[in-house]
Parts: C-alpha cells; structure tokens; sequence
C-alpha cells in the first residue's frame, strides 16, 4: 500500500506541522517568526530594495490599533493584533485578493484551520464583531498605507481599483517610526523583520 501524500512542513526547529490537521504544537515562536519574516505582503512587489514582510505588516497594524484606542490593549487583545495574518507564515504564502475565489474553500479552511491552532497556542480569545471591526480599520488603513508608499500605487487605484476607502496615511507618518527608527514606510530585511517580530510576541506573551 503506497503512503498517503505527505501533508506537513518542516519548521526551521525541526518540528513538522500538518498542514491538514495542525496542532498547537507544530511550532515555536522562532519558526513563526522567520515565516513572518520571510512571507511577503503585496506579491513581495516593493518599490524599496526590500519587499515588506508580514512580520513588519503585523507589527504596523499592531500600533494603529493601539493609535486608535483610549486605553492600552490588554495582552491577549495586542497578541490578537500581531498574529493575525498567522496562518499565511505557516503556509508560506500571503494569497493576493484576486487569487482567493480562485482557491476556493478548500483554501480558506486550510488558513482557518491555522489561525484557529494559533489561537488556541498563545490563548487568544477570539473576534467579537466589536472588536473585529475595530482590527478590520486598522489592518485596512496598513493596507491603503502600504499599497501607496510601499508597493507604488496611486490614491486613486487604491480607492477604484482595490476598492479601499480610507485615506492612506502620510509618507512621514509611519507608526512603527517611533519605535524602530529608520525611514518611514522602508520594508526591514528579512533577518530584523524575524527579530523585531520575535521580541514582540515574547514580550506579549
């Protein structure tokens, strides 16, 4: 009897995640990292040296969330924020918009099978409608922000083609600035995406 079709990925740890049937134990925090790191927003076009990681991503939606609330965000809400493109660093593969009716279901439960073992690892609660679409402004706003100074649309394609209606940020007014340095909205290589990302999540968790 032939073996069934291999369905894991080894980890830069060595441990091995089933993709079909994940578990909260397939990972460590430092193979999340360098698969945030190393899996890119926006197709990996970029009009910097670098493309933009969704490492670098998560961290930017983490601090417009915390800009735009009046209270600190607990711990479990922040880690919400910073894990919640997870499941693409599993896979490896940030899907463009275009692709996902393509993919179909068969995609989307894969990613919701991820992001659901993510939670359950760092005990995240989940979404409140609330609060989901208070993280959905936030990520939106990231991607009108990114797509104008990070992958060189226009406003104008943003708003007619992509269909974004919130204004793009500022070219001087990168959140992640006054944390990091360096230019405003210059995606990070991929080895200080990993670290950043990694010291956010420990620190979090």
């Amino acid at each position: 009897m032939k073996n069934q079709p291999r369905a894991w990925v080894r980890q830069p740890s060595g441990r091995r995640l089933d993709l079909l049937n994940p578990t909260p134990f397939d990972w460590d925090d430092k193979d999340l990292a360098i698969g945030m790191a190393r899996t890119f927003r926006w197709g990996g076009h970029s009009i910097w040296p670098h493309p933009m990681s969704i490492a670098q991503h998560s961290l930017l939606v983490l601090e417009l969330r915390r800009r735009a609330s009046d209270e600190p965000l607990p711990s479990p809400l922040a880690l919400r924020e910073l894990l919640h493109d997870g499941e693409e660093a599993l896979i490896g593969f940030d899907c463009v918009s275009p692709m996902k009716p393509i993919l179909g279901d068969g995609f989307t439960e894969l990613s919701d099978r991820l992001i659901r073992a993510i939670f359950t690892r760092y005990a995240i609660p989940w979404w409140t409608p609330e609060e989901h679409a208070l993280h959905k402004h936030a990520d939106v706003l990231a991607a009108a922000s990114e797509a104008v100074h990070v992958a060189g649309w226009s406003t104008d394609d943003v708003r007619e083609v992509l269909g974004i209606r919130i204004k793009p940020l500022a070219a001087t007014d990168d959140p992640l600035i006054k944390i990091y340095g360096g230019n405003p909205w210059e995606p990070w290589p991929a080895t200080v995406s990993a670290e950043r990302f990694l010291d956010a999540l420990q620190s979090l968790g």
